[in-house]
């Protein structure tokens, strides 16, 4: 191609160029214009920190000198040597609702532990609440700045009745940088969860049985110390999903927690001759062998110590003990054939739930505490050394919603805003899925007694 000819193209190349960048203006701008009031502020705040960054940069220590010459050029053509080089980290930034995240590019001695000591200059720069740097993948980092606390910002969820594709993870909520938090329930034996009244125990799980009652892999069962019926308090939208439910009665009680040892045990007997594996998590749930969760809200309603020596407040002590017993056995030994036990209370000391279970229960949240101690009995003596972290400082009504827990694969604990479903949205998904609804128990010896089954000896 002649100069000419290139000379030529050049308004038809100028001509796409400018086609180009007006597409791309008129696509931030229907995007600034659609996106809500927090969003088009962080849309903003993500241009000043792209226009500002190579002046930043410098002052905040993120960058690096390079003294060495391109190989092109050893020498310049006036026989002077070049000047070196200031480098500076290469970004991309996106916005969202709650602020920005930064994706870095590290350079030599400008890295993970350069950028997380300038973290509290780029929250100042960026008009940020906070800033957290962490690894993403080799070589490359992921700054979140914050402009608005997600932890005081209330959120809804309105569950898809859609079947989730992973069934055992449960996504409580986003942590303080408004990023996701999920749990894996695969292979755990048992969950706690502590709080003060009203700051959103039962709302938690009443999320998680919304997002997992349109499996037929998963069944329920409750036991809800501070109502009588089915029909009274928090899951009473959902009653029509769990294939039992017993109030605060403590003989009903322990009429359902032996149901359930009968099961676990029945299970342990024929997971072989079932499923062909020794521990169900290594197939999965399924609709013939579904997860089976027993929920006790409200635990001290059945495992108190009653202290006295008149004939019912023994029998009433019994029946605790007896109820301690047999929920120890589910969490203990219930892991490997498919049952998981949630416990929630308002003060996880060991009068609500007895240590031999609460210690053997692999993930603990807290909501609101009023005092260290039951902070400790629900956390860990760990969460002592973490006090902004703290459930006690979770106290004020901005904090309803906000657990504190430790996260999975990270240091520390982690500060959680859990959303808010509504009553009309519980009862939706609770009519859509009640056909689901099946005794585990049923659904065994179904299973059992099939032609193609080997014979297996049941616990009586």
């Amino acid at each position: 191609m002649t100069v000419g000819e290139v000379i030529g193209l050049a308004p038809a190349l100028a001509g796409a160029a400018l086609a180009l960048s007006t597409i791309w203006a008129v696509w931030w701008v229907v995007r600034y214009v659609r996106a809500d009031k927090m969003t088009r502020a962080s849309i903003r705040q993500a241009i000043r920190v792209r226009w500002g960054w190579r002046r930043l940069a410098p002052m905040a220590g993120l960058s690096v000198t390079d003294k060495t010459p391109p190989a092109a050029v050893i020498v310049a053509p006036d026989g002077k040597v070049p000047k070196p080089r200031v480098l500076i980290p290469k970004i991309k930034v996106r916005a969202d609702r709650y602020g920005v995240v930064v994706r870095a590019v590290c350079l030599p001695k400008v890295s993970l532990a350069e950028f997380q000591r300038a973290a509290p200059y780029l929250a100042d720069a960026w008009r940020c609440t906070r800033v957290s740097v962490l690894p993403e993948k080799p070589g490359q980092l992921v700054i979140r700045g914050v402009r608005v606390d997600p932890l005081i910002v209330p959120t809804e969820h309105i569950p898809t009745g859609e079947v989730s594709e992973e069934l055992a993870v449960w996504g409580l909520g986003v942590d303080e940088y408004a990023q996701p938090v999920d749990v894996s329930l695969s292979d755990v034996p048992g969950v706690t969860v502590a709080g003060l009244p009203g700051f959103g125990k039962t709302s938690l799980i009443n999320k998680f049985i919304c997002d997992t009652a349109p499996s037929d892999a998963i069944q329920y069962a409750v036991a809800d110390g501070k109502v009588t019926s089915s029909h009274e308090g928090d899951y009473a939208d959902l009653a029509q999903r769990m294939f039992a439910f017993v109030g605060d009665d403590l003989e009903e009680a322990n009429a359902l927690f032996k149901r359930l040892v009968k099961l676990r045990r029945d299970r342990s007997a024929s997971i072989r001759a079932v499923l062909g594996v020794k521990n169900m998590w290594h197939l999965g749930p399924s609709a013939t062998w579904p997860l089976t969760v027993l929920i006790v809200d409200e635990a001290h309603t059945y495992f108190r110590d009653y202290k006295g020596s008149d004939a019912q407040t023994k029998k009433l002590a019994a029946l605790a003990a007896d109820n301690a017993r047999l929920v120890e056995d589910l969490v203990k030994k219930g892991r490997s054939v498919g049952i998981l036990v949630i416990i929630a209370t308002q003060k996880a000391t060991g009068d609500a739930i007895p240590t031999f279970i609460r210690d053997v229960c692999p993930v603990g949240l807290s909501f609101a505490q009023k005092t260290a101690e039951a902070a400790v009995a629900a956390l860990g003596e760990d969460i002592r050394n973490w006090p902004d972290a703290n459930p006690t400082a979770l106290q004020d009504p901005v904090y309803v919603g906000v657990a504190s827990m430790a996260q999975q694969g990270r240091p520390g604990f982690t500060r959680i805003r859990t959303p808010y479903v509504a009553d009309e949205d519980a009862a939706r998904i609770a009519a859509d899925t009640a056909h689901l609804t099946r005794d585990p128990a049923e659904l065994l010896d179904e299973q059992l007694t099939s032609p193609t089954s080997a014979p297996v000896l049941l616990a009586k």
